[in-house]
């Protein structure tokens, strides 16, 4: 279990700060320089109107805010992603409760079925991880959490691997309903990119943080 080496985005924004506020700093100077030689090599009959001066000061003083402004909110979005990146991070080890192909490795697998509303029968339908349908069978019309064990028609184990599975409901003799089903699976890892926290799962699967539904305390393999 890791977390992904990043670099800490504080830093960075530190960085980006103190350098902005040198620019600033320096343009400010050079602005007076340029202001101070206006005025100094001014036509004597035709004179800098003071207002012209006022109007000159102020746009670069709206610069200097807007600047300043986009500093800090570089600041804050580094900030957020630090806190989020520790808080994604205290999620390794546990179980996330996702509609992602869950990792069979001859344990059984917990799975959630929701069927439609008004379903008469209700079948489970499995898939490997080429989305071959593998298995079909017939579920209780309940929510009830039930366990997949993995074993085929004939008794025997699946083969290791990912597995996702669906719910399919009928009434009439008609499908009304098809859904996929959430497992509850590992998180090994945690990352940033783009912007946007990514788990892996176990088996390698890899999700954004907001597929997550549900956490659990990591159960025992």
């Amino acid at each position: 279990m890791e977390i992904s080496p990043i670099a800490p985005p504080t830093v960075n924004s530190t960085n980006a700060s103190s350098q902005a506020n040198a620019v600033l700093s320096s343009d400010f100077e050079t602005f007076l320089q340029m202001l101070t030689a206006q005025a100094r090599y001014q036509d004597p009959l035709e004179p800098i109107d003071s207002t012209e001066y006022a109007a000159q000061l102020a746009q670069f003083s709206m610069v200097e805010q807007q600047v300043m402004s986009n500093s800090l909110l570089t600041a804050l979005m580094a900030q957020l992603g630090s806190n989020s990146m520790a808080q994604m991070a205290s999620w390794i080890g546990m179980d996330a409760r996702t509609t992602a192909p869950n990792y069979f490795s001859g344990d059984p697998i917990e799975i959630e079925p929701r069927p439609t509303s008004g379903a008469e029968a209700v079948s489970l339908i499995v898939y490997d991880e080429n989305d071959l349908e593998v298995q079909r069978l017939t579920l209780p019309v309940s929510n009830t959490t039930i366990e997949w064990n993995g074993l085929q028609d004939d008794n025997t184990p699946f083969p290791d691997g990912l597995y996702r599975f669906e719910v399919e409901s009928r009434a009439g003799g008609e499908v009304i309903g098809i859904q996929k089903v959430a497992t509850y699976s590992r998180v090994s890892e945690a990352r940033l990119e783009n912007g946007e926290t990514i788990l892996v799962l176990s088996g390698g699967v890899e999700i954004p943080a907001r597929d997550v539904t549900g956490l659990r305390e990591g159960q025992s393999l």
